[in-house]
């Protein structure tokens, strides 16, 4: 899953052309970033985000959390194909689970089996 960051969009709805124009009504909510974080912010999507400006920059924009992060479901590519039960694409290391050894020491027919690793 990934996300789509509506920032640009927003502001241009509002009149806001540039980055610059956030500045001074992210200081009056308290939220103080340089001109460069600021562009960051607005002109890629977000790793990692503060609460506070997530709030004051939809404060600033009217919008809600949910107008401006759009939820954007990516197919996997690999995987289980649930209709059939079977691996689809190459195989991801977290399906790969250990096989238990049986070591049979001590039986009395331990040469005819031989030992699964």
């Amino acid at each position: 899953m990934t996300f789509d960051w509506h920032a640009r969009q927003l502001m241009a709805a509002r009149g806001m052309l540039r980055e610059s124009d956030l500045l001074p009504l992210l200081a009056e909510r308290g939220v103080h970033l340089s001109q460069v974080q600021v562009h960051r912010l607005v002109t890629s999507p977000p790793r990692r985000l503060n609460m506070e400006f997530l709030v004051a920059l939809c404060d600033i924009l009217e919008c809600t959390p949910n107008e401006l992060i759009e939820p954007v479901v990516v197919p996997e590519e690999h995987g289980e194909d649930p209709a059939e039960g079977r691996q689809t694409g190459s195989v991801r290391i977290g399906g790969l689970r250990p096989v238990r050894a049986r070591i049979a020491i001590g039986h009395p027919d331990s040469t005819s089996h031989p030992v699964s690793q």
